[in-house]
């Protein structure tokens, strides 16, 4: 399991990458920055990095990090969210409440930890 860093406004982020296809792809695409965008109890923002679906899933538990095929973009969920199918790739360490403190238009900046 990889470990990357998320830092956005004042908030930093430690996510832990499960070893699917996708999650090497981001890892591959690091270091890359981004401006994050919110939806519902969900931080999301551009990568790189560009991958179809695998083993896309609608519902994501809190704390997870998901990848959106169709907007190319990381999801980090805090919160119950509608969200369209989405391949899992990872989680939040430790309290993925922190994720709240990150508002639409914050700064992003995605690296290896």
């Amino acid at each position: 399991m990889a470990r990357i860093c998320v830092k956005a406004g004042h908030v930093t982020v430690t996510l832990a990458l499960d070893d699917s296809r996708t999650a090497g792809l981001i890892l591959a695409a690091l270091p890359f920055e981004a401006t994050a965008r919110t939806w519902g109890d969900e931080v999301y923002f551009d990568t790189p990095v560009a991958a179809g679906e695998e083993d896309p899933q609608a519902a994501v538990p809190f704390g997870g990090v998901a990848y959106w095929p169709p907007g190319k973009a990381l999801c980090l969920f805090f919160g119950q969210t509608p969200a369209s199918p989405v391949n899992i790739v990872g989680s939040v360490e430790g309290d993925a409440g922190v994720v709240k403190g990150i508002r639409g238009g914050d700064p992003v900046r995605v690296e290896k930890v």
